[in-house]
């Protein structure tokens, strides 16, 4: 993998462990100011991913296990059965945050299955000696996002030549993981090189990540971004200015269907009709592969207000009925490929996806 020093690196951190406490990056307020809260709370953690304070799939999960952590830092003078159940109280309160990105409750479930493991092997006796083995699995998840991250950006970098436009929506950045992002990886690494390139962003309503979050990372970057409202995409595309898109998606099915920021389906279908590449930039742990299709994918219905106001003013007339889903489901079929760390993944995906991940037996 490069080495090359990623100006990416040089952005503020969505999720920071140190001395013991998690610090969480507040993205509602980015760009106008950068705050960064101690969380104090495992309440607190669980707020700040509910109210998408720290947001993105991969970094729900970090910010999931080091919340667990945080829950039970003032229980290891608990017998060990007793704190193996705060563990479940509290993986289960995290787990309901936020149901449709997989990230988080396989971040849960590795935690709560370290624990066990150490239980059983007799590798742990005490409680104190649990809570110092959860710290060290969640800093290894942390760790592990971040190679990830890289990964996708090399194998995703190859598919981004000189002059190219690259559309992409909501924020699959560094801000919505560890390090490099997801989507926004593969372009970090191309920049890196020298490739010269445009992205588009998609704004993204109604709470505006692309605007907020992805022109920002990328502008700080030096990254050459354009702003677009996201019923521009359909424009841009008949100019000839979109060659590809990249985003990235909050749970993969097993047979490759995908669930992304809601508005996702509408670029995909758009790109298909225009003959223009779409990608799917997503690590391992975001693939469900008990998920057997994009069917069973919960979708997150979110408050009436995010819709009906614009910021603090209201743009609806009062009671209104209002549908605010977060998420929509892309088929697989409008999918050319999955960026992953291992590699490029292409369709049949029932057969790709179970040969690199497992799955269920038929």
């Amino acid at each position: 993998m490069t080495q090359t020093p990623l100006i990416a690196d040089s952005l503020p951190r969505a999720v920071t462990w140190q001395d013991g406490n998690l610090y969480l990056l507040d993205q509602t307020r980015l760009p106008q100011e950068t705050l960064i809260e101690k969380q104090e709370t495992v309440e607190q953690v669980f707020e700040a991913i509910r109210m998408l304070k720290v947001r993105g799939a991969p970094a729900i999960g970090v910010a999931g296990a080091y919340g667990l952590c945080v829950a039970l830092r003032d229980k290891t003078a608990l017998p060990t059965d007793a704190f193996m159940a705060e563990l479940e109280k509290h993986a289960a309160y995290l787990d309901s945050a936020r149901p449709t990105a997989v990230n988080l409750s396989w971040a849960l479930q590795r935690m709560r299955q370290r624990a066990e493991a150490a239980l059983t092997s007799g590798e742990a006796e005490t409680a104190v000696r649990l809570y110092d083995i959860l710290v060290r699995e969640a800093v290894s998840i942390h760790e592990e996002d971040k190679g990830l991250c890289r990964g996708m950006g090399e194998n995703g970098a190859p598919l981004i030549t000189e002059g190219m436009g690259i559309l992409t929506h909501c924020n699959a950045g560094s801000l919505a993981t560890s390090e490099l992002g997801t989507a926004t990886a593969p372009l970090y690494v191309a920049h890196s090189r020298g490739v010269s390139f445009r992205v588009y962003a998609d704004e993204t309503r109604p709470l505006l990540q692309g605007a907020r979050l992805t022109a920002w990372e990328l502008q700080q970057a030096g990254i050459d971004v354009t702003l677009i409202t996201d019923n521009m995409a359909a424009h841009m595309m008949a100019e000839g200015l979109v060659d590809m898109v990249i985003v990235g998606t909050d749970r993969v099915a097993a047979n490759g269907d995908v669930a992304n920021k809601i508005g996702t389906l509408g670029v995909a279908i758009l790109a298909r009709h225009f003959g223009i590449p779409f990608y799917v930039a997503c690590p391992s742990s975001t693939i469900d592969m008990a998920m057997e299709s994009g069917k069973g994918i919960p979708i997150e219905e979110r408050d009436a207000a995010e819709v009906t106001r614009f910021g603090a003013r209201p743009t609806a007339p009062d009671g209104i009925q209002v549908r605010n889903p977060a998420f929509d489901v892309t088929p697989h079929d409008l999918v050319t490929g999955l960026i992953t760390e291992k590699g490029i993944i292409t369709a049949p995906y029932d057969r790709t996806l179970k040969t690199l991940f497992g799955g269920k037996d038929d």
